[in-house]
């Protein structure tokens, strides 16, 4: 199971509220897919209609969905939202990634290595 910390949820409510949308019927969907420089990424989206097989998890007042495959990836990840003097963002200890890329945006797993994609060095437009 993915656990949020406080300040992960009291973040997620305040972004739901920012877009006019109800907490109580728009969850966070938390999903990995084949990319990033380490072969997964983390995926993070708004969402009103979880699938039939998605699981659906309330932790600090916000629904958290995420579909069976994910969930083989994110089994005992910590979603954290942190502040610092570079800005905020949300965060992701995964205990199942081997190695994670430097932003912490892509990981790789004992078992599987994805498809790694270059990392965006800022130098594009």
């Amino acid at each position: 199971m993915i656990t949020l910390t406080p300040e992960a949820g009291a973040k997620i409510r305040a972004l739901l509220l920012e877009r006019n949308k109800d907490p109580e019927a728009t969850g966070l969907r938390v999903f990995v897919q084949e990319g990033g420089c380490s072969g997964y990424a983390y995926g993070l989206k708004f969402e009103s209609n979880p699938g039939e097989n998605d699981r659906v998890i309330e932790q600090h007042g916000v629904k958290v969905i995420i579909d069976p495959v994910s969930a083989m990836f994110l089994e005992g990840a910590r979603i954290d939202y942190v502040e610092n003097l570079m800005g905020g963002g949300f965060t992701i200890q995964n205990p199942n990634a081997s190695q994670t890329c430097g932003c912490g945006q892509s990981f790789k797993t004992p078992k599987g290595q994805g498809r790694p994609q270059p990392c965006d060095d800022g130098d594009t437009a």
